[in-house]
């Protein structure tokens, strides 16, 4: 592959966003772009974005870099510079083109919201394998997935990659077979620009509420469900949970680039919703147990009725918080051709790794391992699990992010204290802040006089200490990492060896020592 001067030139006027050129351009080609200056290779453009340093674009010349692109001039280098107003939107933009829009060879379905987003992402997933002869790849926050092979699959590093990764995957993906794909598009990924310019086929909107916000996201809410709503802006079909919090701005969007009759909505059967809509699905729960989790789809619409995916269907996972999630993978899945009896398969025996994933214990009750990480989640989780065992205690083992997400903090000590007996807080990705600062600010939100709270950085002894604690008809829920292979610690990532694991080791030591 290789993208030539003047098509990059031509891409930036089109777009308003080239300031200038510096240096000659006659029968300059590039054959690599990338922006950490490490992977650059011969003929390549480094791309200086986010928290750039000179000296990147110093090492990015010594591997080979023929040109740069940044939004101010370097007078002292020798490379070719493209100058322009925006580096992420015009990076975007080249990544398509340098890969060779593989966008345009897949059907591609989006999910976004504040939870959820992985849980639908892999029932999808599963849902389209039979349809697609398993040619589906998936971006998710757990896995990215583009062929068929087991190579093929790695583990993700961000919800939504920067988009030099998201086309460089795709790319891979198309020449690997693949037709479709399942991704997640995460609200930093428009205010970033990552997927600047890309459009889907499918876009569903499945709930909002407060995350994200803080100095190095999102300055305030508005912004956050701005950055959520582009999904549906930049999507041809939109699905929308119509339960969600501030449905009529998020209808209004959807509707500002939709046709009526490209949005779909569903709801639970009977729901109130903020405003007179007429829903297409709506769905009931006929078995919520922890056990047991089903659910009856009900066309409401002849449109709906059209898309023959009405019916009844089990879902592999308990929790009646995902069963908004299956009801919209199941709409997306019939969009993308799935027959009822297809999705039925997928959902019926999809696994989803981090997610409510449970270990048995001869004396210490049942664990959880969950990637709930926010208050929406961990209130669904915990609210579920103290319904379904009211007899038990609920133990939780919880930390938080450090530099993101701080309203977190509160929305745990929400949580804890509206379903949990017992919580651990512990470490999770305390990034340049002190973990045991972050649990201190988690224990001033908690209700002291309904929540018995023990301090445990080390995350490991956390969960040992927790799991020691619970009686026979205890639950522990192991919250927030999931299956995360690493601790994000003063800027590096530091080798964990996840939550799943760690709960294994623990019962097979117990079970030693009987």
């Amino acid at each position: 592959m290789a993208l030539k001067i003047e098509a990059i030139i031509t891409l930036l006027k089109e777009h308003d966003l080239l300031k200038k050129v510096s240096g000659a351009t006659t029968a300059v080609s590039f054959t690599n772009i990338e922006y950490d200056s490490r992977q650059v290779q011969d003929s390549g453009l480094f791309c200086c974005k986010g928290n750039f340093k000179p000296e990147y674009l110093t090492k990015a010349a010594q591997n080979g870099a023929s040109g740069y692109l940044a939004e101010r001039e370097f007078t002292d280098s020798a490379l070719l510079g493209i100058i322009v107003t925006d580096v992420q939107k015009a990076m975007a933009l080249l990544g398509a083109a340098f890969y060779g829009y593989p966008q345009n060879d897949l059907f591609i379905i989006a999910y976004t919201g504040t939870k959820g987003k992985t849980t639908s992402a892999y029932f999808t997933h599963a849902t389209l394998a039979d349809s697609t002869s398993h040619r589906t790849a998936l971006f998710s926050t757990i896995d990215t997935v583009v062929g068929p092979d087991p190579e093929q699959r790695f583990k993700s590093h961000l919800t939504t990659p920067e988009s030099l990764d998201v086309f460089k995957n795709m790319r891979a993906a198309v020449d690997n077979g693949m037709t479709h794909l399942v991704m997640e598009v995460s609200s930093q990924a428009y205010k970033k620009n990552r997927v600047y310019g890309l459009h889907f086929d499918v876009g569903i909107f499945l709930n909002i509420s407060p995350d994200h916000i803080g100095a190095n996201e999102h300055p305030t809410f508005a912004d956050y469900l701005h950055c959520k709503e582009q999904l549906l802006v930049n999507s041809t079909v939109c699905i929308i949970n119509a339960e969600t919090d501030h449905l009529t701005d998020v209808y209004q969007t959807a509707k500002a680039t939709s046709q009526p009759e490209a949005i779909y909505l569903f709801a639970r059967q009977g729901a109130q919703l903020a405003r007179p809509l007429t829903v297409d699905f709506s769905y009931v729960s006929t078995a919520d147990t922890l056990e047991h989790n089903a659910i009856r789809l009900t066309a409401e619409t002849a449109r709906a009725n059209d898309l023959a995916v009405a019916g009844d269907y089990q879902l592999s996972i308990a929790g009646d918080y995902n069963e908004s999630n299956a009801t919209a993978s199941i709409i997306a899945a019939g969009l993308a051709g799935a027959t009822a009896d297809q999705i039925a398969r997928g959902l019926r025996t999809v696994l989803i790794p981090g997610r409510m994933e449970s270990y048995r214990s001869a004396h210490h009750g049942t664990i959880y391992v969950d990637y709930a990480h926010n208050y929406a989640s961990m209130h669904a989780l915990l609210g579920f699990l103290k319904r379904e065992n009211p007899a038990g205690r609920v133990i939780v083992v919880v930390g938080s992010p450090g530099n993101k997400g701080e309203d977190r903090r509160e929305g745990f000590g929400k949580a804890l204290s509206e379903s949990a007996d017992a919580a651990f807080l512990t470490t999770d990705d305390p990034a340049f802040e002190d973990p045991e600062t972050i649990a201190r600010e988690i224990d001033s939100y908690v209700d002291h006089d309904r929540v018995q709270i023990h301090f445990e950085m080390d995350r490991k002894q956390a969960i040992v200490r927790a799991i020691e604690s619970a009686g026979p008809a205890d639950m522990v829920v192991v919250a927030g990492k999931g299956r995360d292979p690493y601790q994000k610690v003063n800027g590096v990532d530091v080798p964990y060896e996840t939550d799943s694991v760690v709960v294994k080791n623990i019962l097979k030591g117990f079970k030693n020592n009987e």
